[in-house]
């Protein structure tokens, strides 16, 4: 048995679980067909943890009493969480309430409309891929121009306007707000050449060390965390350039082995840190197996074996 084909009982262990893990689980790790994943994927927004969170929006079309803050109750961060369940942004249920946000919720300016926030870089990357994500047409949202006129030399980008180096969790944001617009639009070379550079940025850098001395950046990269809120950690940027497509690099190496280094003997992968914060409810107790951390290690370690071997 290979490191990426994991026993039957870890396959069971994470289909018995919520709607939002078991389809991501069909689409990655089974060879469930597409009509089966997108059934599954039809019941995320019914039941368990996104049926639970669409039901907590207001009537002002907010989450948590605010926009931003709370954190990690908020509007933002709220549908950031709904993303990454993987809600079909076609369901009726949630095209009201996306519906509703873009009546009613403003950011950045009482004039400003929620999609449109365009100032802080790491939150205009995340509102990029909301708006990519839920609206039925992201050609017109703006945070595409100023996400370019924003990168820096090295690469990526920092919501620090007095820095001239990069920061690993805003590249991070930005990027999958990128990756999300391109699908969205269909993108253009331009974009492609603007992600590629910062993928340069992410791999020169080993995903986690600097580059003046090679030291980690910071150890709590290496923890198994989920959500990742606004932060940078290593299996968050592994499984984004997975999603990139991205090819083949000796300098992905080191961060892989601190995924297989986390695996515990029984096959699963831990949930090792919680960033502190409200959370609506806790979908994973810390300390324990994970199916979310689970699942994202195996699609990363089958897409290192699949472009590596």
């Amino acid at each position: 048995m290979s490191e990426t084909s994991p026993p039957r009982e870890i396959i069971d262990w994470l289909l018995d679980s919520d709607p939002a893990i078991r389809w991501q689980v069909m689409r990655d790790l089974t060879d469930a067909t597409a009509d089966q994943v997108d059934a599954e994927r039809s019941r995320v927004a019914l039941e368990g943890w996104g049926s639970r969170l669409l039901s907590l929006q207001a009537d002002d079309g907010q989450w948590g009493g605010g926009v931003y803050s709370p954190k990690w109750i908020s509007t933002t961060y709220t549908l950031l969480l709904i993303r990454h369940l993987g809600i079909d942004p076609d369901d009726q249920r949630m095209s009201a309430a996306i519906d509703v946000v873009r009546e009613k919720v403003t950011h950045g300016g009482r004039e400003r409309p929620f999609f449109d926030y365009a100032t802080e870089t790491c939150v205009t990357g995340m509102t990029l891929a909301l708006g990519s994500y839920f609206l039925a047409d992201a050609r017109g949202l703006p945070q595409p121009e100023r996400i370019l006129e924003r990168q820096r030399n090295d690469g990526g980008w920092n919501c620090r306007v007095s820095s001239d180096r990069s920061s690993f969790h805003t590249t991070i944001s930005v990027l999958e707000g990128l990756l999300e617009y391109e699908r969205a639009t269909g993108g253009d070379r331009e974009l492609a050449a603007v992600r590629a550079r910062a993928h340069h940025y992410l791999l020169e850098r080993r995903l986690m060390h600097r580059m003046s001395t090679g030291e980690i950046v910071n150890p709590r990269w290496l923890l198994m965390s989920f959500p990742p809120r606004w932060h940078y950690d290593v299996l968050r940027g592994l499984d984004y350039l997975r999603e990139a497509g991205v090819t083949p690099d000796p300098r992905w190496d080191d961060p892989i082995d601190v995924i297989r280094s986390k695996r515990r003997e029984d096959e699963t992968w831990p949930l090792q840190n919680r960033h502190a914060g409200r959370e609506h409810f806790q979908m994973e107790q810390a300390g324990k197996p994970s199916r979310w951390n689970t699942l994202r290690a195996l699609r990363v370690l089958q897409w290192h074996q699949g472009r590596s071997g």
